[in-house]
């Protein structure tokens, strides 16, 4: 069955970096354009990131732009999210997903952007 598993959410201060990494199983990974998604506390899902099948072509909502880096190694099944300059308003469950929208996501990991 289709599994992604997140990893590499952890406390870090405003201004800091953090890398999070998805392992895809399942399925043809290689075939999927894949997305970063993430819930802040007592808000919905929300698209941060897509990358297409062959990671040349990369998207990014308007309050990551510049900061975020998405990037896949199909090789090794497995998406990454690079994120630098990280700020309070970044605290969130960080998903990766096969769809914009994260219906088909994974667990998530926590990411707490705290002083």
């Amino acid at each position: 069955q289709v599994q992604l598993v997140e990893s590499g959410g952890d406390l870090v201060q405003p201004g800091g970096s953090l890398r999070l990494s998805c392992a895809a199983s399942g399925f043809t990974f290689s075939s999927y354009w894949m997305y970063w998604v993430r819930q802040a506390p007592g808000k919905g899902l929300e698209w941060v990131s897509s990358i297409n099948t062959g990671g040349g072509s990369t998207y990014y909502a308007d309050f990551v732009q510049g900061r975020f880096t998405i990037s896949r190694n199909n090789a090794k099944n497995t998406l990454y999210l690079q994120m630098n300059g990280l700020n309070a308003e970044d605290t969130a469950v960080y998903y990766c997903a096969r769809d914009r929208f994260g219906a088909d996501r994974g667990q998530g990991t926590q990411v707490t952007v705290s002083s």
